[in-house]
Formats: structure tokens, C-alpha cells, sequence
């Protein structure tokens, strides 16, 4: 092979490395979505890792925690899709999960709850939770 097949080999596979990030970004949420109960179960099986914030408006350590999950996922993009799930509006899942004290962060890869954390965590520790299962 001369420099020029090389070469031309080399930008192939970056071109094709590219348009592989660019389509496994391309419809993933980059910020919140607010989910219902009716929309749950599509929205964890939508993405293969999903973090869902189960929060309500009256609590303090929810909207404490609010900003952070804004920026993870922003910064997580095309890897993580995050929700949002009002408790007070959609108890049935809630229940479901057992939802006792929140915030309550549910984890899921490929539809299944992997993790829970419960309270306002820092940023650092929730990061840590997110690489733990990427």
C-alpha cells in the first residue's frame, strides 16, 4: 500500500468513526425530559442507559438536585437520557419502583433497574454512579 491508499485508508475509518458518534447522539435528549407514567416504560426502553429523577415541586433537596441532573445531562449527551418524573403527578410508578424519600435517581440499562440513590448527591458522586454502569 502507498502513502496515498494510506492515507486515504486512515481518513476513511475517522470518517467512519465520526458518523458513528454522530448517529448514536442523534435523538438522545440533551436535558431532562419530563416523563408520566404512561410514557415511563418507553422512555427507559428508548435508550439504552436512562437515569430517571423522581422529584416534586414542594421538596427542597429536589430542586437543589434539579440543576445538577440539567448539567449531567447536557455534559452525558448521546450516552445517558435523563427523566424527570413528578411523584405527586404519577404515583403509579412511584409505587411501582418503591418510591419512599426522594429524590429518588432510578438507573436502567436496556429497560432494567441497575441502581438507585436516594437524596441530593453531589455531582461528583453522581458522576461516579453514571461511569459505574457506562
Amino acid at each position: 500500500m502507498d502513502d496515498f491508499e494510506y492515507e486515504l485508508d486512515e481518513i476513511r475509518k475517522r470518517k467512519m468513526e465520526e458518523l458513528a458518534m454522530s448517529e448514536n447522539t442523534e435523538g438522545w435528549p440533551n436535558k431532562p425530559v419530563d416523563i408520566t407514567d404512561a410514557e415511563f416504560l418507553d422512555f427507559i426502553k428508548r435508550y439504552e442507559f436512562t437515569v430517571v429523577d423522581c422529584w416534586a415541586p414542594w421538596c427542597g433537596p429536589c430542586r437543589l438536585l434539579g440543576p445538577v441532573i440539567e448539567e449531567l445531562a447536557s455534559e452525558y449527551e448521546g450516552r445517558v437520557a435523563f427523566g424527570k418524573l413528578n411523584t405527586d403527578n404519577n404515583q403509579a410508578t412511584a409505587l411501582a419502583h418503591g418510591i419512599m424519600s426522594i429524590p429518588t435517581l432510578l438507573f436502567f440499562k436496556g429497560g432494567e433497574l441497575v441502581d438507585r440513590t436516594t437524596g441530593a448527591l453531589p455531582k461528583p458522586v453522581l458522576e461516579e454512579k453514571l461511569q459505574e454502569h457506562l
